[in-house]
């Protein structure tokens, strides 16, 4: 799944100089397009969302049957507490989860599985520079036109999250369209962005201030991925 031709060098290194890199051709070719495709048509979404003043989640079947208004109604609600709270709204498939508790296979699944194999755990500790790193957590993410993470750093209570990182699985994203993983200093002045390049991993370590912008309405696609965190004891 992995491609084998990563500099995994020179991106440590790079790591190491600016707690962030961004990672090209990340997947082999067949297991990004396959994984594509998974995002775009096949996951029951949830929608993550914290529009009313604490985090939530709403289960697949009820957000599928929700009309466009209250769709729009929740993003109204998210939009006027994000000016001066932490707010977001995207959609989620949470992967651990679904594997835990059986839910329907899909692909990925099997990424999880991947993800947590000797060989990448291995591959993980050598880019991070971090031997403690013993699993990885991921969800499928879908953020469509209006949906946006504000400016938070990725710290939880109970997880040593040692690096966050994005595999996007976007094709022929544009960065008119939004949807960038921006990065801030202490003083929260902008002072990074990575476009969601297709088949690009985005890898971070935290904590470390960080946003997604808001998806334009007139983005072209929806912006896919998978998340995550390494994880340490």
């Amino acid at each position: 799944m992995l491609n084998n031709a990563i500099d995994l060098n020179r991106y440590r290194q790079l790591l190491v100089q600016h707690t962030r890199v961004q990672i090209p051709d990340f997947l082999q070719p067949d297991a990004a397009e396959t994984l594509h495709r998974c995002l775009r048509d096949d996951i029951p979404f949830a929608l993550a969302e914290r529009s009313g003043g604490s985090s939530h989640t709403i289960d697949s079947e009820t957000y599928a049957a929700m009309d466009e208004a209250a769709r729009q109604a929740l993003l109204s609600k998210a939009y006027a507490r994000a000016k001066s709270e932490f707010q977001f709204s995207y959609d989620s498939y949470m992967i651990v989860r679904a594997v835990k508790e059986s839910w329907a296979p899909n692909p990925l699944h099997t990424v999880l599985e991947f993800l947590n194999s000797p060989e990448f755990l291995m591959f993980a500790r050598r880019l991070t520079g971090e031997p403690t790193v013993n699993r990885v957590s991921a969800q499928g993410t879908r953020y469509r036109p209006g949906q946006f993470l504000t400016r938070h750093q990725d710290r939880e209570d109970g997880e040593n999250r040692v690096c966050a990182f994005v595999i996007n699985l976007s094709k022929h994203w544009d960065s008119d369209w939004g949807g960038l993983l921006q990065f801030h200093d202490e003083s929260d002045r902008l002072v990074d962005s990575f476009v969601p390049y297709w088949n690009t991993l985005s890898l971070f370590r935290v904590p470390q201030s960080h946003t997604v912008s808001l998806v334009a309405p007139w983005a072209g696609a929806d912006r896919l991925a998978i998340t995550g965190w390494f994880l340490a004891d």
